[in-house]
């Protein structure tokens, strides 16, 4: 069968991944909703994205091993397949104790849409342009995310939050089926590298350094964009309309940043520089959001750490591969995204609590500022200790006919 190219392949891959965000952020959109549906707790409210990110975080290590040993684009079609159908689920069982068994199968089904995802995306482009790859490979989550800020609001009215989940998860399964039988299997990885071997990168700082700071990513991220409606709805009096149109702006802002993180983080050749200016940024902005008294500013604000939160995302998972080499690239973006997870449960399930026992998310905000600031520091050091190692493969020489190590490839320009 002829190759179909990078742009066709590149797209199907990114709206497929793209179908399970609308109901993960259709879940947080709706919250309000939810709540008073069901009669829950803010803190069981938070375990409906908590359960869903605790088992997505447990099978992101043994998705990344599948995805090195088998045809990744199997291993994501059966996750597109499985996150829709659970999807369909959840918008008709009315108890929560069910709800939140779907949300912790459902983890299941969206690890084995990333992971694989990613390396099946990656290996459709070229080695210079990898984080650019990743950087695309999530754009897709973030615009569906603007479509349904825009229109979910209207449409809830008539479709309620259950009907309109349904219908999203049904085109899911129509974009399912074109990626089967339009899109190309993933090429064939290089295989060659110094520190292929699995059991090697767990005796690295660097690897561990980069859990630390994949942890903090998520847990800003999800901690943030999860409760951000409710916080606009109940603590500033937003309209669940107004709430959406922000939500839209932020979800506009962060997905061509995702993909501008990529080509920056490429052409400057300084990945680390990017994810440390964006840990910065976010330490900042997140100490300040939740104590803007000035609608405008925070609007402003909240636009501004849109910007940032995903900014580094392709850089991040570009730099263990740089290090760890290709041949453990599934295992190196699961054990990334593992710990990712793990940050995004805790802030989830934490934000909750905290909006339980203070009346606000402020305290909350701060919390995930001082996360940010200890990931800045991890970076810097990451930038310090990072392997020191001819790049293999590349071909390129510097004067005296030496490769470029690692540590001048990933820290400068």
């Amino acid at each position: 069968m002829a190759q179909r190219g990078v742009a066709v392949n590149a797209t199907l891959i990114v709206v497929a991944q793209s179908t399970q965000a609308i109901a993960v952020g259709a879940i947080a959109l709706f919250l309000p909703l939810i709540r008073t549906d069901l009669g829950i707790t803010f803190g069981q409210a938070g375990l409906l994205s908590a359960a869903t990110t605790l088992t997505y975080a447990l099978m992101q290590i043994p998705s990344g091993v599948l995805a090195d040993r088998f045809n990744p684009k199997v291993l994501f079609a059966i996750g597109v397949l499985g996150s829709n159908v659970l999807a369909m689920l959840f918008s008709v069982v009315p108890v929560f104790g069910w709800l939140l068994a779907i949300q912790a199968v459902s983890g299941v089904f969206r690890a084995l849409m990333f992971v694989p995802g990613l390396l099946l995306i990656t290996r459709h482009f070229s080695v210079e342009k990898r984080a650019t790859a990743m950087g695309l490979f999530v754009a897709g989550g973030f615009s569906s995310n603007i479509l349904l800020n825009l229109v979910g609001p209207f449409l809830v009215g008539p479709l309620g939050w259950r009907g309109l989940i349904l219908l999203s998860s049904t085109l899911g399964l129509a974009v399912l089926a074109a990626f089967w039988f339009l899109g190309d299997d993933a090429p064939k990885p290089e295989t060659h590298h110094p520190l292929a071997g699995d059991s090697s990168v767990w005796r690295q700082p660097a690897w561990w350094l980069l859990g630390l700071i994949q942890f903090a990513r998520l847990a800003i991220v999800q901690g943030f964009t999860f409760w951000l409606p409710a916080y606009l709805v109940v603590e500033r009096g937003f309209s669940l309309v107004q709430a959406g149109l922000v939500v839209a702006l932020s979800s506009a802002i962060t997905a061509p940043a995702n993909i501008a993180g990529g080509i920056l983080s490429d052409r400057l050749g300084r990945p680390i520089a990017v994810i440390g200016v964006s840990l910065g940024a976010l330490a900042l902005l997140l100490g300040l959001v939740g104590h803007l008294k000035d609608v405008v500013l925070l609007i402003v604000v909240v636009a501004v750490i849109a910007l940032f939160i995903q900014l580094y995302f392709g850089p991040l998972f570009a730099v263990p591969r740089q290090i760890f080499g290709p041949r453990v690239a599934g295992l190196s973006s699961g054990f990334g995204n593992f710990c990712a997870n793990l940050g995004g449960f805790a802030s989830a399930l934490m934000l909750g609590i905290l909006k339980d026992a203070t009346g606000s998310f402020t305290l909350g905000f701060v919390i995930l500022a001082v996360v940010a600031a200890v990931s800045l520091v991890a970076t810097i050091t990451l930038a310090r200790v990072a392997p020191r190692h001819p790049q293999g493969g590349s071909g390129a020489s510097h004067a005296g006919g030496r490769p470029p190590s690692q540590s001048q490839r990933l820290t400068s320009s």
